[in-house]
């Protein structure tokens, strides 16, 4: 597994925002569509690609163009979706499937509720997007889904990581025979004894839609 967080003067800047307490939910959608779309860039590096042969106004040439199957694109509801314009603005062609996935907040283990994906992923990459990797335990039961259905090549994007849940991560996904790459905006200090990743940016659900009863 390799993770990467994006050092780049603009992802600073926009996740500082995002940070802020007195954000508010407008802004904080608009501004991690934003991010999701920066950090986007370095996720999409080896996304496959194939030789084809085009013709421009003045000459033939050869150039490329994404390879068959399309990349799939996965948010973990709910706060994955306000992911998924960032991604989709630069893979406007990519699948989209969803993951409905809910963390336990006592024993802090992710269960699926819901999900609408292709039966065979066989040869498929996939993009999952979930904003926290703080117990890594949501990304681990969401990669583990994604690979048994025959995925072989997975980035995850995060707004945010704890070192904790990357090195839990790390050891959940050992076992998988497949590239998992995590790109994230920033790797924070550490998880509370509850589970969130401190200085963090609070719930990214309830930030971006709202306290939902």
């Amino acid at each position: 597994m390799q993770t990467l967080a994006v050092d780049h003067p603009l992802v600073a800047h926009k996740l500082t925002v995002l940070r802020e307490e007195q954000t508010d939910s407008p802004t904080f959608r608009r501004l991690a569509d934003e991010l999701v779309t920066l950090l986007a860039y370095e996720a999409t590096r080896e996304v496959r690609i194939e030789s084809c042969d085009i013709r421009t106004p003045v000459a033939p040439t050869t150039g490329v163009r994404l390879a068959a199957p399309k990349p799939l694109v996965v948010p973990i509801l709910r706060a994955g979706l306000g992911m998924l314009d960032g991604l989709m603005r630069l893979l406007p062609t990519a699948e989209v499937g969803f993951l409905g996935m809910v963390r336990n907040e006592e024993t802090l283990q992710a269960t699926t509720y819901a999900e609408r994906l292709p039966a065979d992923l066989s040869g498929r990459q996939c993009y999952l997007l979930d904003p926290m990797l703080a117990t890594g335990g949501t990304l681990a039961a969401a990669i583990d889904f994604l690979v048994r259905r025959g995925a072989d090549h997975i980035t995850a994007i995060c707004l945010l990581a704890a070192p904790e849940g990357i090195a839990a991560l790390e050891e959940k996904v050992s076992h998988l025979q497949v590239p998992i790459n995590i790109v994230t905006a920033a790797i924070d200090e550490r998880l509370n004894e509850k589970g969130y990743i401190v200085p963090g940016l609070g719930d990214a659900g309830d930030r971006l839609y709202g306290v939902a009863g």
